[in-house]
């Protein structure tokens, strides 16, 4: 049994805690585990399912820090940092595979982008670079030459097992003495003057001294209850997952068609097939329907023939939660002090997930994070404020 499944049992919450985090996800408890790493006590995490059983269920997430904008890139940067040193600290196998991430470009105009974005990354350490279309070919034998113009890849990246990261912070945490109040529903956050002071939960009321918001595609409505907006709207992302494979499948890159957002890559013994649906509409259903799939196999035809036939057994979806710069919201709340947020990553919150549990630690301690992380205040949305828009956005 691992040690935090007990407190699940509890019929009610604590009735005081110093944070309260609302969401058991990968962001929920990379903070968990870095608040506590730094002595931070009477910490509870209020989860309405079991841990990761939001976004962070995905069978496999992606890990890199090939972005066009220089904070993502510290940011992706620094957490794959945290992945490699995972069995040490917290001490876990979180099943990291460093094929790295292959992009595939078809225009001109893409190329010139990337190019940009290699120099970026390279000036930040990250050791990308553009390939040739054989290149490409020889890092994935499925890909074809024809119709492409460059492909990037970045041999760092790759991609590793969301539900052994959260498992893993979450065990460490609770080692600390964090308490895990899963199956519990917020339903509502008290607040007097400038300050959080209570949150409501369906197991009774915790009186706080901290609240972070780290809820993934519902933390619009958790904070409507605190009256902080944060413009966090949910999409279903659906995958699915090839037969087994005889022959075995190479070992391939994570490698993406960037025009049509169609990926794949290895996954146990066959391969794992995403596509982002332009169609999808926003809302919080996350039925798979295999109807996506043609989609899929008709970019592939094109790019990978060999995929467009291949058997599927099984498939998956989820929520990404986007904002509308398609970039994360960290930061402080400039109504109620102590409400903290980590949420909005548009795709890229478990690729993160190391580093932002180390910023919000440091906000809530009052400490300068190691990356200057104002622009990505939920204020920026407000008019005349900057948003910055992430061109690498899968």
């Amino acid at each position: 049994m691992s040690t935090f499944s007990s407190s699940s049992a509890r019929s009610t919450v604590p009735p005081t805690a110093d944070v309260v985090i609302i969401g058991g996800g990968v962001m929920g408890t990379s903070t968990a585990f870095h608040l506590a790493e730094a002595g931070v006590r009477n910490i509870v995490v209020v989860e309405r399912g079991d841990l990761g059983s939001g976004s962070s269920g995905k069978p496999i997430g992606g890990v890199r820090a090939h972005f066009s904008d220089p904070l993502n890139i510290e940011l992706g940067s620094r957490s794959l940092r945290a992945y490699q040193d995972f069995p040490h600290r917290p001490g876990a196998d979180i099943r990291l595979d460093t094929v790295g991430y292959l992009f595939l470009l078809t225009t001109d105009e893409q190329a010139a982008g990337f190019e940009e974005s290699v120099r970026t990354q390279n000036a930040l350490g990250v050791p990308s670079r553009m390939v040739t279309p054989e290149e490409a070919s020889g890092l994935c034998p499925y890909v074809t030459t024809e119709g492409l113009v460059a492909a990037v890849f970045s041999p760092t990246d790759g991609h590793a097992r969301p539900g052994l990261v959260v498992r893993g912070y979450a065990d460490a945490a609770a080692r600390s003495g964090v308490t895990f109040a899963t199956h519990t529903a917020v339903t509502g956050i008290d607040t007097a003057g400038d300050r959080v002071t209570a949150v409501h939960t369906d197991r009774g009321t915790i009186a706080c001294s901290a609240v972070i918001c780290a809820a993934g595609a519902w933390s619009g409505q958790i904070g409507d209850m605190a009256g902080v907006d944060l413009p966090v709207r949910p999409v279903r992302r659906q995958l699915a997952f090839t037969e087994p494979l005889m022959p075995p499948a190479p070992r391939i890159p994570f490698t993406i068609d960037f025009s049509s957002s169609a990926y794949f890559h290895n996954s146990d013994d066959g391969l794992l097939f995403g596509l982002a649906d332009p169609d999808q509409p926003e809302g919080f259903d996350t039925t798979w329907t295999p109807e996506w799939l043609a989609l899929f196999r008709d970019v592939v035809r094109d790019r990978a023939p060999a995929l467009a036939d291949m058997k599927t057994v099984d498939g998956w979806a989820g929520l990404y939660e986007n904002t509308p710069d398609h970039n994360a919201l960290i930061g402080r709340s400039s109504e109620l002090h102590n409400f903290l947020y980590a949420t909005g990553f548009s795709g890229h919150g478990f690729l993160q997930a190391p580093a932002v549990g180390e910023i919000v630690r440091d906000l809530y301690l009052d400490r300068t994070p190691f990356v200057d992380i104002s622009p990505l205040s939920a204020d920026r949305f407000r008019s005349g404020a900057e948003i910055r828009p992430e061109a690498h956005v899968v």
